[in-house]
């Protein structure tokens, strides 16, 4: 599902925020302001190394009309720049084969996609993250209260590299209250997919929201509905 998460990022210059070890989060998800799922998270550090499962459950129309996955899972180790995916795939639900995963060799440097029944290797750059661990990397990285981020990031079928702008306190109101953030934007050209994340200032820039609009003008939320951090 396309609010599933999308960003990844380098380490910039400012405080880092201690990373909690367990984080359950569910968000709701939302097309042309219509709800179209429950978006639930888990994510378990332990012992050098880190798991993410993200599921979505479709409700009213989208139950009918859903054919993306809505499963999603990285895997990893943890170091001192946060997490390093070693593994990330995407499909319908737990039991059914994968439809997109990608496969790290960092010793190598090179990254192996599949997708489709193609099978695709290219370089990858140190810090690079998948679509799903990014949203937990935010924590462990420094990142600036105002200025750019620029970022490597797969989704299991391309490999792209994005440029975001970062701004401070701003301020919106979720349902675990208002909340100050850090809003980044995406660099774009004209005609580009606009991607914006919030990030909480009171949650340890844990994300919050995230606003897709695609070419053809369809818009796609997913907001917080709970978060749980565990130290």
């Amino acid at each position: 599902m396309r609010v599933a998460g999308l960003l990844a990022c380098a380490a910039l210059a400012g405080p880092v925020w201690a990373a909690p070890k367990e984080i359950r989060a569910t968000y709701n998800g939302y097309m042309n302001g219509m709800a179209i799922g429950v978006i639930s998270e888990h994510f378990v550090a332990e012992r050098g190394a880190y798991r993410i499962v993200s599921d979505t459950k479709p409700i009213g129309l989208a139950v009918l009309i859903q054919r993306q996955p809505l499963r999603f899972e990285s895997r990893g180790e943890l170091t001192r720049e946060g997490l390093r995916p070693l593994h990330f795939e995407a499909r319908r639900a737990a039991a059914d084969p994968p439809q997109v995963s990608a496969e790290f060799d960092w010793q190598h440097a090179q990254v192996v996609l599949r997708h489709g029944g193609k099978v695709e290797s290219m370089s990858v750059a140190p810090g690079t993250q998948d679509r799903l661990s990014i949203m937990y990397q935010f924590m462990r990285m420094p990142l600036t209260e105002s200025g750019y981020v620029d970022f490597s990031m797969t989704n299991g079928r391309k490999l792209d590299r994005y440029r975001y702008r970062i701004t401070p306190e701003v301020e919106i109101d979720t349902p675990l209250g208002r909340v100050k953030t850090l809003h980044l934007v995406k660099q774009r050209d004209p005609g580009d997919t606009v991607t914006e994340l919030w990030l909480s200032d009171a949650h340890r820039h844990f994300p919050v929201k995230l606003l897709i609009v695609e070419k053809d003008g369809m818009r796609f939320e997913q907001m917080i509905q709970a978060l749980e951090l565990r130290d």
